[in-house]
């Protein structure tokens, strides 16, 4: 389903996401990923939110970054992207985070369902992001650790 979310986004050609790649981030010994998946009564999946702890310095406490919602469109409107949303909150109220957050593509018709949950933009604040050769040169201004001798 993530490949079918890069379809609906736009962007296939930049989801490169293995099966293994998802499973090993999922279930590793300590995992930095976790997710949810929304099944119909069939037991078939229809949706999807895959998610990691952040941290608020202000707030003091983590939260919860929302890196991927998606339901298949013949499930839209069914609930199952609001139960998988209130499953965060939920875990969210039990563990003292204050908040969740996540992006969202301005053309995506969604904003009106988070508007709806009484999610707000955080227009104020603009996204950034550092990769590919920008990453690493920036990565190679990093001095060498001196050796140590008796290490």
């Amino acid at each position: 389903m993530v490949h079918e979310l890069a379809d609906y986004e736009r962007a296939p050609e930049q989801c490169h996401l293995t099966e293994e790649q998802l499973t090993t981030a999922l279930f590793a010994t300590a995992p930095a990923l976790f997710g949810h998946v929304a099944v119909d009564d069939a037991d078939q999946p229809i949706g999807f939110a895959l998610w990691f702890l952040n941290f608020s310095t202000w707030e003091g406490v983590h939260g919860i970054y929302l890196e991927d919602l998606y339901v298949r469109p013949a499930a839209r409107g069914t609930g199952a992207g609001r139960l998988l949303l209130a499953t965060l909150a939920a875990i969210c109220v039990e563990r003292g985070y204050r908040r969740l957050d996540w992006w969202m593509l301005n053309w995506n018709p969604a904003a009106r369902f988070y508007a709806a949950i009484g999610a707000t933009p955080m227009d104020e604040w603009v996204p950034y992001r550092l990769a590919g050769p920008a990453l690493h040169e920036l990565a190679a201004q990093v001095p060498a650790a001196p050796t140590r001798p008796d290490a």
